[in-house]
């Protein structure tokens, strides 16, 4: 079993020189309690500085925490050196030996992950200084021997095998993500950790080692913790999406649970692209909400939340994108004009500025009619899109869970 848990763990940094507020303890992490599966991929995501990269850092290692225990596998790592910890963490930056072959990159730490006295470690270079002599004449080394077959078999795994030779500054940026994950993968830890590793690939290679980090993942069936700022990499890499900010997790959840529930406005906010829209309306009674002068009636699980709702008057709603949709000019529609217009091919996004309230929104529409900005249109709420928020932030509570998939559906609108 190779399940992660961390349990109020605590990060604070020490004062900042310069006095006043600067003097003060810096918080990074503050009772943070998360539970990722055995076999679990999953996603941390949030801003800058919310500490994604910290909680990887405490559980490589790297970083020991202010308070608070970590696990893996049902053991206790708080306190071990990271050689002990059997993870292996793929940096943004590849972290590659620049005088070392892609060969010798992949095999590193099976070279280290065990001590060796001084006359095996000679064995060993003599073993690997005579490769290219005849059989005869070559020094035995099973230990070498058993690295170079795993490193052909990881090479192969990730088509790495033409490339063995060369130094890191020959690859592009795309081989020298494949070799960092072939050093993570030869070492077959319990637990990989991926910080933002494709970040630095252009979107056409970030999309195809995107999906080949997905199905490594799956074959290999390796726990993998995965930080990110990209919403595709999250919605689409991800079993579970953890969302966190100012060293909080603000919500745990499939993707689609994500997605469709927020559990407050930050996630709603932070959580797709576009994220939701967000408008003041008014309880106004018998399972109704008013925006401006417009009546409108939610269905489903959003309007059982309403009609148990008995605080203030005055909620946020939400709405995504997609729950907004041209219609013809009735009384029950809202008319809008459009401000701006993304035409993206299979789709165009609109912005439209309600005329009841001067509110801005943000319309998902199909590729045609072609809009442009000045254009006056109508606007059609799908019953079940509505989803509320308190005075504080906080989701009104669903009545029922939702039960979505570990996998975004096909449908799930975020390009």
């Amino acid at each position: 079993m190779a399940d992660v848990c961390f349990q109020q763990v605590c990060k604070t940094y020490p004062p900042r020189s310069g006095g006043g507020d600067q003097s003060r303890p810096v918080p990074v992490l503050e009772h943070l309690d998360l539970q990722i599966d055995d076999g679990e991929f999953l996603v941390l995501v949030g801003p800058s500085g919310c500490g994604k990269s910290t909680l990887l850092r405490l559980l490589a290692g790297l970083e020991q925490p202010s308070s608070g225990e970590i696990a893996v596998g049902g053991k206790a790592v708080t306190r071990l050196r990271p050689s002990q910890r059997d993870v292996a963490m793929v940096f943004q930056s590849y972290a590659l030996y620049p005088h070392l072959s892609v060969a010798d990159n992949i095999g590193f730490g099976l070279r280290r992950s065990q001590r060796r006295t001084t006359l095996q470690e000679l064995q060993d270079n003599l073993h690997r200084l005579g490769l290219g002599l005849p059989k005869p004449l070559q020094l035995p080394s099973q230990r070498e021997e058993r690295i170079a077959r795993r490193i052909a078999q990881v090479a192969a795994m990730l088509e790495l095998e033409p490339l063995l030779a060369r130094r890191p500054k020959e690859l592009s940026g795309g081989q020298k993500q494949r070799v960092a994950l072939g050093r993570a993968i030869a070492r077959e830890p319990a637990v990989f950790l991926m910080d933002e590793p494709l970040s630095n690939l252009d979107a056409k290679l970030r999309t195809g080692t995107r999906a080949q980090i997905v199905e490594l993942q799956r074959r290999l069936g390796t726990t993998t913790l995965y930080v990110t700022h990209d919403q595709v990499e999250a919605m689409t890499m991800g079993h579970r999406i953890a969302v966190l900010n100012a060293g909080r997790l603000q919500q745990l959840g499939t993707p689609m649970e994500l997605y469709q529930w927020p559990a407050n406005l930050f996630v709603a906010q932070f959580i797709g692209s576009p994220p939701m829209n967000l408008l003041p309306v008014s309880v106004s009674g018998q399972g109704q909400v008013q925006l401006g002068s417009r009546r409108f009636s939610p269905e489903g699980s959003s309007a059982a939340a309403l009609a148990q709702w008995g605080g203030a008057a005055t909620l946020t709603a939400g709405l995504r994108p997609e729950s907004l949709r041209l219609a013809p000019p009735t009384n029950r529609n809202l008319a809008a004009e459009v401000c701006h217009v993304e035409a993206l091919g299979n789709e165009q996004l609109l912005t439209c500025r309600l005329a009841d309230g001067d509110h801005l929104l943000q319309v998902r529409v199909g590729p045609s009619p072609l809009l442009h900005p000045g254009e006056r249109v109508h606007l059609e709420i799908d019953a079940q899109g509505w989803r509320f928020f308190d005075e504080a932030g906080v989701a009104l509570p669903k009545p029922v869970a939702s039960t979505g998939s570990p996998t975004p559906g096909p449908n799930l609108p975020i390009f």
